[in-house]
């Protein structure tokens, strides 16, 4: 089980995971592969509301929103997740940028804003199970909200080098405990097809990414 996945975590231990993770993500190139999908499903003559789910500290909307002032899109930013010390963390890690910050579960994220363009689930989607990926690709369908993916793919190579790397390198017990489980509970490419059709979706894609990621895209049905 991951640590992270706990409801009580002391604040200290969280925000140094949150810290670490962040340094993970840039150095390994994961939010890259948010910026390439995001061209994909963007144009620059369109207003989008986005909506980060399973936020945590925030990180990935801070870069998104220096990649836009640069890209000059028009994007209006968003993030929602469960934990509030999340949120306290992200509002403060976010004070200096233009992003609203919600404590919900992401299925009601609807109750706080009225639309919502594309959702954007980055390591959040191997927290779930299958089931909860079927659900959450037919909730993004329901609403009429593209769905951007990822995630981490499983794969040996990616545990046993990310045991080694955190082992060495890492001075938080939730990462060094959490990242290589993280992998073991990721989806292979042939899943996330399965999961994709089982959610009645029929325009998607999905393509295996460096390092050991997956870009999951999910279109509109309609």
């Amino acid at each position: 089980m991951e640590l992270l996945d706990q409801a009580e975590i002391p604040a200290a231990d969280l925000y140094q995971n949150l810290r670490e993770l962040d340094f993970i993500n840039h150095w390994l190139g994961g939010y890259q592969i948010s910026f390439s999908a995001f061209k994909k499903v963007l144009k620059k003559d369109q207003f989008y509301t986005i909506c980060d789910i399973g936020c945590g500290g925030g990180d990935t909307l801070k870069r998104l929103s220096s990649w836009d002032k640069k890209n000059n899109f028009q994007l209006d930013l968003h993030g929602i997740d469960l934990k509030q010390v999340c949120i306290d963390y992200a509002e403060n890690n976010l004070k200096n940028e233009d992003v609203n910050f919600i404590c919900d579960d992401y299925r009601n994220v609807f109750n706080h804003l009225g639309r919502v363009d594309v959702i954007h689930a980055c390591l959040f989607c191997h927290h779930l199970s299958g089931e909860q990926l079927v659900g959450l690709v037919r909730f993004c369908q329901d609403h009429g909200c593209i769905l951007v993916i990822n995630d981490l793919e499983r794969n040996p190579i990616a545990y046993y080098a990310i045991k080694f790397l955190t082992g060495l390198f890492s001075k938080s017990y939730l990462v060094k405990n959490d990242a290589p489980l993280s992998v073991l509970r990721g989806f292979k490419k042939p899943e996330w097809i399965e999961i994709l059709k089982k959610a009645g979706a029929n325009n998607y894609s999905v393509k295996n990414k460096w390092a050991f990621r997956h870009e999951v895209i999910v279109y509109t049905n309609n």
